[in-house]
């Protein structure tokens, strides 16, 4: 009989890519998500909020395993969605952040002591966070931002998908804490080069003063809390080298993409 697994945040950045991946493991896949279309055939969509109490309730019936991402600033809510889980499920992956923010603590501790079988994916910058960049370098070839010397090893989200999947489906990943990064350290004016190399045009970082970053952020409407954070994790990302880890490798037996890979499957969003 094939697992029946579902997956939150079915239609996000790694949810979709999670629930692409089950379905080609051979796993009945469900997929919960506010508007849950566009999905892979086969997927059964349920429509649901994980911050409206009982909203999603239906969607744990006679599943095995969940996915859960729990996209929000505070962990207020999430201990009765994971005894909704534990009624029906015995096993979560839980997607929290390298950053590890003082509500993702708080719900990764609320993951462990839910009586599931755990396992914790803390990736590290996502490669699609350089999508943002897509609009300008389409219409100047410029990428006007702070911190050019920032190092990331960024993170192909297949290869976050890819560690869920091992993690929802085979034993042996309960209460392993995975840090997830790229292959390789990479500063931001390295990744716009990159960009520039893959998709044949010539791209340039241009340094920009931090507070001029941080009125546009807040023009478009971003925390001041949310935007500070941003601007000093990027300061002391200019210290050194990122970390690197070999995870990817070890729990999937294949190495991690590479950030050239990633602009090559998304080179359509920086072209003109």
């Amino acid at each position: 009989m094939r697992p029946r697994i579902l997956v939150t945040g079915a239609t996000g950045t790694v949810g979709r890519q999670v629930t692409a991946q089950l379905v080609e493991a051979g796993a009945e896949v469900r997929a919960l998500a506010r508007e849950p279309a566009g999905l892979p055939a086969g997927v059964e969509g349920v429509r649901g909020d994980l911050s409206v109490p009982g909203s999603p309730d239906a969607a744990f019936g006679g599943v095995e395993a969940v996915f859960l991402l729990w996209p929000f600033a505070s962990a207020d809510g999430l201990e009765g969605v994971l005894e909704a889980v534990a009624g029906q499920a015995r096993r979560v992956v839980y997607l929290s952040s390298a950053v590890v923010r003082d509500h993702e603590r708080r719900a990764e501790r609320l993951v462990e002591r839910s009586g599931l079988d755990w396992t914790i994916l803390r990736p590290h910058a996502f490669a699609a966070n350089t999508l943002r960049w897509a609009g300008r370098i389409r219409a100047e070839g410029v990428v006007r931002e702070p911190y050019g010397r920032a190092a990331m090893a960024l993170v192909h989200e297949r290869d976050i998908a890819a560690v869920a999947v091992r993690a929802l489906t085979e034993g042996g990943h309960h209460g392993a804490v995975y840090e997830l990064t790229g292959p390789r350290s990479l500063t931001q004016d390295e990744q716009v080069r990159v960009i520039g190399e893959v998709i044949g045009r010539p791209v340039r970082w241009e340094e920009a003063t931090p507070g001029s970053a941080r009125r546009r952020m807040l023009a478009r409407g971003w925390p001041p809390a949310a935007v500070d954070d941003v601007l000093r994790a990027q300061a002391a990302m200019t210290a050194g080298p990122a970390t690197v880890t070999a995870t990817v490798r070890e729990v999937t037996g294949d190495p991690a993409r590479t950030f050239r890979n990633w602009v090559a499957e998304h080179a359509h969003a920086f072209r003109v």
